[in-house]
């Protein structure tokens, strides 16, 4: 796995953190991730925010997608994780440049 190897002060690049991030929380949600809709590095490692498929529906736009905040250590490795908002996949926020 990415990072076994690596010094202790060494991080992965934001693209392998992405990719650590969904395909380590798929294999704990059993479902996979479709994007990494923010990545930040932190002084810990990195913060995900990956937004999954939780409910399929028809017509697909009523969906029910949900938001996960994913930390990882420098190496890569998942430390913690916890699902966010819930949505419709048409739903769009009316208010995105207030995020901080």
């Amino acid at each position: 796995m990415v990072g076994e190897d690596m010094p202790e002060n060494q991080r992965v690049s934001a693209a392998q953190a992405m990719r650590q991030a969904t395909e380590q929380l798929a294999e704990l949600l059993g479902r996979r991730p479709e994007s990494v809709s923010a990545l930040r590095p932190t002084d810990d490692g990195w913060q995900a925010e990956v937004e999954v498929l939780e409910l399929e529906r028809v017509p697909e736009t009523t969906s029910v997608m949900a938001s996960y905040e994913v930390a990882l250590d420098p190496a890569g490795q998942l430390l913690a994780y916890k699902r966010g908002r819930r949505y419709t996949r048409a739903q769009i926020d009316r208010n995105e440049g207030s995020r901080s």
